[in-house]
């Protein structure tokens, strides 16, 4: 019986230990996809207590311990931060099986030095004992990336945002390089006028420069896309439920946006329009400035109307969508595509049917500019997880090519995440391995195997965005 989370975690034959701890265990992090705060890591100034750091903006803490019967006051209310720990701690045993249960292990055990399981009997020592440590030089946010090995991390940042923090690390002589993320959702989301509006005030206030048509919009997002690229921005993300390619006229899209700027709202059919628009020309100031673009589809957000009025958004009451992908998402490719136009692309999935579906169609705009342009993105929140993961790599390995992959990233706003790193690598090394042993990779090629390793967990990311 093996002993949990030991040297051996996840890692089930001689090659694939072989395989982790040689070629995966120290490569250093590139974490180029997060919602860490700027800030935090600016600031850099200790985080108060355990809860601080663990539970104050996880929102899959909060799903599970609102699945444990945990009211909510003790989540996201008023409640003392021990409290709120103790429910967590209470929690957690019931969460096994779930991958919470090894990411808070082995957060615990990596980064606190703790190797005890978490349970209501012991919440008050380990709770004591983190939050002791917290408030110590070696705990700040800066030193515990730097004690993970984290050399990069791109943030998720709006095209209103000044970017002042991210001046600020430069600055400070951090040793992990921070790159701001265009992250221009807000800029496509017309179906509520009122909201709407009120953004394009602040994009008008942080472009400087009046936005009364389309016309107007566009350069005012180009304006802030050439000041996030002077502020070492090299790729942008988009958080969609599906892509849009609909048929529209410009004459069409600058009616749309004068009716929403008049504050009457628009008809589904003239949202898809405009999204179809608004994406295919942030697409096209992406690729004429080099960037990688990302991609996150098949979420459904803010189902639950009650919480998101009294909460707001990113409060765990998102899930898996059903919706369809490939036949908008090849549209919309094959137009960037046609015009020379086409940047090199990350898409993330969250609906596992659809995992092998996204890597074919992707594959369709590889065009042998560079390895691996058109990338299938690690399982994604969901799918973050043992069987999500493995199916990923699978469908990704069957279909496309593992070893140009750009591996892992957190995709968290904690500090805390980068064991989710090793999780991945373990898994990868696990996959590997049990395939040299049974004789479906030769031991022959182990010096090629084991640089495809060191280059899935560091060298294709390092490469591929120019960090």
């Amino acid at each position: 019986m093996k002993t949990f989370l030991d040297a051996d975690f996840l890692l089930q034959t001689d090659t694939a230990r072989e395989l982790y701890r040689k070629h995966a265990a120290n490569m250093p992090i590139i974490d180029y996809h997060c919602h860490l705060d700027p800030k935090r890591i600016a600031q850099n100034d200790p985080y108060a207590d355990l809860t601080g750091i663990w539970l104050g903006e996880d929102h899959y803490k909060w799903r599970a311990m609102r699945a444990n019967g945990v009211a909510e006051e003790y989540i996201s209310g008023d409640k003392s931060s021990y409290e709120k720990f103790e429910k967590w701690a209470e929690t957690l045993p019931y969460t096994m099986r779930n991958p919470l249960y090894h990411w808070a292990h082995l957060e615990l055990s990596r980064i606190f030095g703790i190797h005890e399981t978490l349970k209501l009997s012991n919440a008050r020592n380990i709770y004591d004992a983190c939050s002791a440590k917290l408030q110590t030089p070696e705990f700040r946010p800066q030193a515990i990336m730097k004690r993970m090995r984290v050399e990069a991390v791109g943030t998720t940042d709006d095209p209103v945002d000044s970017l002042i923090y991210h001046r600020q690390i430069r600055e400070s002589g951090c040793s992990v390089k921070v790159v701001p993320t265009w992250r221009p959702d807000k800029s496509l989301a017309i179906e509520h006028p009122q909201a709407y509006n009120e953004y394009i005030a602040r994009l008008e206030a942080a472009s400087e420069g009046s936005i009364l048509t389309y016309t107007d919009l566009l350069d005012a997002l180009q304006r802030r896309h050439d000041y996030f690229e002077r502020e070492g921005c090299n790729l942008s993300d988009h958080g969609m439920n599906t892509f849009y390619a609909d048929s529209y006229t410009d004459a069409e899209i600058q009616s749309v946006f004068m009716k929403v700027r008049a504050g009457k709202a628009p008809t589904t059919e003239e949202v898809n329009k405009f999204r179809s628009a608004l994406l295919y020309d942030l697409a096209v100031m992406d690729q004429k400035s080099g960037w990688v673009q990302q991609f996150h589809v098949g979420v459904i957000r803010n189902n639950n109307t009650r919480m998101f009025n009294k909460l707001g958004p990113d409060a765990g009451f998102d899930s898996i969508d059903d919706c369809a992908q490939a036949i908008s998402m090849n549209r919309f490719f094959d137009r960037l595509d046609k015009d020379g136009l086409l940047a090199k692309t990350i898409v993330y999935n969250l609906n596992p049917r659809d995992n092998e579906l996204l890597v074919t169609n992707l594959y369709n705009f590889n065009d042998g500019s560079t390895p691996g342009k058109m990338q299938y993105g690690a399982a994604w929140w969901f799918l973050d997880q043992i069987t999500g993961m493995e199916n990923q790599l699978n469908a990704l390995s069957a279909l496309g090519l593992l070893s140009r992959f750009v591996g892992m990233l957190t995709d968290s706003r904690s500090f805390l995440s980068y064991p989710r790193h090793e999780y991945f690598r373990r898994i990868l090394c696990n996959m590997i391995g049990n395939d040299i042993e049974k004789g479906l990779l030769p031991v022959s090629e182990m010096a090629f195997i084991s640089q495809m390793v060191e280059d899935i967990c560091y060298y294709n990311a390092k490469r591929y965005f120019g960090w």
